[in-house]
């Protein structure tokens, strides 16, 4: 009976942290999230550090846990990046800056076949000013494609698996923009 017990306990337990919450920088991510039918578990979150500054923070859901992140990038299974502002120094122009080089870095220099999805995308970044506090959220689903939305507001869809694939190798690719952040986001921090 005391094993049973204590393994109905140890899988409680288990279950707990499999769903918990993470802080960073002070921002929440929910242990899980509700993307369509979907319910996602939070594969990990961490901190973009620019010049020694924090400039936002992101958390990564999934479908199932991974830590290998050209698997999760070419992945076709639902999943979402939120990204949380946490400079005042972050503005339209320096995150339309910074999502290009991503982009240049995400695809080793090429980005002539998925060029106008990137433009479409930096563009919304230019739509309102981008203030501290700002959380955008990237929903990629199967067939539709990513859906960006800022505080909530849906902002545009760009299809293809190929873009969600460059999207998240920013930060999840063989030469991310930062390698703390892609080890948070992974799960796996140094």
């Amino acid at each position: 009976m005391k094993k049973i017990t204590l393994t109905l306990g140890l899988i409680a337990c288990l279950a707990i942290t499999a769903s918990a919450q993470i802080t960073v920088s002070g921002v929440t991510f929910p242990g899980t999230m509700k993307a369509g039918a979907n319910n996602l578990v939070l594969n990990g979150a961490g901190t973009r550090v620019k010049m020694m500054m924090d400039v936002y923070v992101a958390g990564l859901y999934v479908t199932a846990k991974g830590t290998n992140g050209d698997a999760i990038s070419k992945s076709g299974d639902m999943s979402v990046v939120r990204l949380h502002i946490t400079s005042g120094l972050v503005t339209s122009d320096r995150m339309v800056d910074a999502v290009k080089d991503g982009f240049q870095k995400s695809t080793g220099g090429n980005t002539a076949p998925i060029q106008a999805k990137i433009d479409r995308f930096v563009k919304l970044f230019s739509l309102e000013p981008i203030v501290k506090g700002n959380e955008f959220d990237m929903v990629y689903e199967p067939g539709k494609g990513v859906t960006i939305s800022k505080g909530g507001k849906l902002l545009d869809t760009i299809d293809g698996l190929d873009f969600k694939t460059a999207l998240w190798g920013i930060w999840l690719g063989n030469d991310p923009v930062d390698k703390g952040l892609k080890a948070g986001l992974l799960g796996t921090p140094k």
